[in-house]
């Protein structure tokens, strides 16, 4: 009977339909440089570890070389989703807010409210007193636009939570969106 060495025992590699080399599902995945050279084999050899072979000399410097992986999300987790958006989605809801109120403040300084309604009852429309100050004041706007900062927050994180579950399932029928990362 014979025992086979830790050498000889390297995973199975085999081609796939694009070329790539792949291992088989025997053994575990091994992260590999472009130059198809194992990672994880690589040692770091510094001048303060043990066993130095460069008798205390600093180790050459290498280029580092860019590694590849290509990875595929098949499923994306509703609940994170939801939460992610909510949380973008009342960041917009708070600079919405913030920004009318500028726009409010600044078109207050500038007098536009008062030169709307100086046309205004110049030209004989002024039937009861129209003053457009009263009707846009800065409580009334602002809580316009927080309530539909506030529908918006809703709508925004149901149409996310809706869209990660059809992407869940129309990723169980083709597969996903395939992604390759890569080192510069």
């Amino acid at each position: 009977m014979m025992k086979k060495n830790a050498e000889n025992s390297k995973p199975q590699q085999t081609v796939g339909k694009d070329g790539d080399a792949k291992q088989s599902d025997r053994s575990p995945r091994v992260a590999r440089s472009i130059s198809g050279e194992d990672k994880a084999s690589e040692k770091k050899n510094t001048p303060w570890s043990f066993g130095n072979r460069n008798g205390g000399k600093r180790p050459q410097q290498r280029a580092p070389r860019a590694r590849r992986m290509s990875l595929s999300v098949t499923r994306v987790d509703a609940w994170s989703v939801a939460k992610v958006t909510f949380l973008l989605s009342v960041a917009g809801g708070i600079i919405q807010i913030v920004a009318v109120a500028l726009i409010w403040v600044l078109l207050n300084v500038v007098g536009v409210f008062d030169q709307v309604t100086q046309i205004v009852s110049s030209t004989g429309l002024d039937a009861g007193g129209f003053n457009l100050a009263s009707i846009f004041s800065f409580g009334t706007v602002l809580s316009a636009v927080t309530i539909f900062a506030i529908v918006g927050v809703i709508i925004a994180t149901l149409f996310a939570v809706i869209l990660a579950a059809l992407y869940n399932v129309v990723s169980q029928l083709v597969g996903g969106v395939h992604v390759t990362l890569g080192d510069d």
